[in-house]
């Protein structure tokens, strides 16, 4: 990960102040497997911890195998933007079912129910983007950091405070009406 500041030369205003500038490669950023149901990994590609940033937010991807799925949650306090990428499957938002294909965008505003499936043979694959930040978190605590040429662990259960972690993190109790995938 390099994190870059320009000099202050570049700047249009010698007097203006500049954020930072993060490029990672693919292989940068945080990486974790994820334990199951979701499976699959999960790609942390920005983060407050990473750089500092005027508004909390975090960014990253998410890849289900097929089968694979997020159960469904809420956020209290946070925005999530979803863009999928590559692959087939459901959103179900507020218990109503939405197809997503490639070039799909979903936004859930806070504390709207919503999870994803991965219903087809191939990896769902998507971009989200969290603000407060927090998810980052909750992905690095339940997962398996993911190295490179390192064996595929899962499946692997959730680990046993999984509650506690999202208590803490950013989400919502779970509800008690949860609904699975068909």
């Amino acid at each position: 990960m390099s994190i870059k500041k320009s000099p202050e030369s570049w700047a249009p205003n010698a007097d203006q102040d500049l954020g930072p500038v993060l490029i990672l490669e693919p292989e940068e950023g945080k990486n974790f497997w994820q334990p199951q149901p979701a499976n699959g990994h999960i790609s942390v590609r920005i983060s407050p911890d990473f750089l500092d940033v005027q508004t909390p937010f975090s960014l990253g991807t998410q890849t289900l195998p097929a089968g694979g799925y997020v159960r469904e949650h809420s956020h209290p306090e946070h925005d999530e933007v979803l863009h999928f990428i590559r692959g087939t499957g459901k959103a179900v938002v507020d218990g109503e079912e939405h197809a997503i294909v490639p070039g799909k965008t979903i936004f859930v505003g806070r504390n709207r129910r919503h999870m994803f499936v991965n219903s087809s043979q191939d990896e769902l694959h998507w971009v989200w983007f969290i603000q407060p930040n927090g998810l980052e978190h909750f992905f690095e605590e339940i997962g398996r950091e993911m190295v490179v040429g390192g064996e595929d662990p899962t499946p692997f259960p959730r680990p046993e405070n999984v509650l506690e972690i999202e208590a803490r993190t950013a989400f919502a109790p779970q509800p008690a009406d949860q609904r699975k995938p068909d």
